[in-house]
């Protein structure tokens, strides 16, 4: 296997083979992210991602799980990418789930039923980032969209019944009232989009982005942790949609907090009272242990 530059995957792809399908992502503005801002965006040869496939086939046999790399791989054109699903589910027998993440642009690039054909393909799970539902948040970190188009996406995605995995960002909007919009509004698109997980993760700053920058310059604040989890607390206690999976324990995290809405909701929301209550700081994960 090939791969060029930095890999990210989403935490729950760890056991999945990662076929890198691009170089980088096609929308690349978003202030907060570092992941790809050394790359110059562009869709490998297919013949080299073929070849990449029958390489994995020499190297692991047989696998259940591929996750197609890198920032936003239902960018590229349906055509190209049916044949690589095509030759995914032909090489590895026992392939189940084929993971991407997508950006809310290139999703409404495709029709619904290019869509459809890449769900029947075998396109399992989308992981989108949303970060956020207040509208001129959106705009103001740099996602090329407002609530309008990210909430299109979002449904256009659940529609041609693509496992759809939303992320948000706490402490997007820093500290006061743009943080309870924030948290208000991200619910709200939640219960609109209706995914089948919500993953939360933390801001941090990453040194090469304009956050980082307006961090430095005080142009920004960070949330502290209990402001965080005050965040967490009202997104929990704004989600009306049943059976959505909250995934909080990504390393970016102060308290790892997962469960089922509406199921476990009091308990989800008795374990950030617990902290918030006494606001003891060695309840939290210690900041040597979160990162990215």
């Amino acid at each position: 296997m090939r791969y060029e530059g930095n890999i990210y995957r989403p935490f729950s792809e760890a056991n999945s083979y990662l076929l890198q399908c691009t170089i980088g992502c096609s929308h690349n503005q978003c202030t907060f992210c570092g992941m790809y801002k050394g790359e110059k965006y562009r869709v490998r040869d297919i013949a080299e991602i073929l070849e990449d496939i029958r390489m994995a086939k020499d190297y692991y046999g047989d696998v259940e799980k591929v996750f197609l790399c890198d920032g936003d791989a239902i960018a590229i054109d349906t055509d190209t990418l049916l044949v690589i699903l095509e030759r995914l589910y032909a090489t590895f027998p026992s392939l189940r789930h084929v993971g991407s993440y997508v950006g809310p642009q290139s999703t409404l690039s495709k029709t619904p039923a290019q869509l459809r054909a890449l769900r029947t393909a075998g396109l399992t799970k989308a992981y989108i980032g949303v970060e956020t539902g207040d509208d001129e948040l959106l705009r103001k970190v740099g996602k090329g969209v407002g609530y309008d188009e990210m909430l299109r996406a979002g449904r256009l995605l659940v529609e041609t019944d693509i496992n759809l995995s939303v992320m948000v960002l706490l402490g997007l909007a820093g500290p006061g009232e743009a943080s309870v919009r924030h948290a208000l509004a991200t619910a709200k698109i939640c219960n609109e989009i209706q995914p089948r997980y919500l993953a939360a993760l933390t801001v941090t700053p990453v040194p090469g982005t304009v956050l980082y920058r307006q961090v430095q310059n005080g142009e920004f604040k960070l949330l502290d942790p209990f402001e965080t989890l005050t965040e967490m607390k009202q997104i929990f206690e704004n989600i009306t949609m049943d059976n959505l999976k909250f995934v909080g324990s990504h390393a970016s995290n102060y308290l790892p907090i997962t469960g089922t809405l509406q199921k476990d909701k009091q308990k989800m929301i008795a374990m950030v009272d617990k902290v918030l209550n006494v606001r003891d700081e060695r309840l939290l994960r210690p900041d040597y242990q979160r990162g990215l």
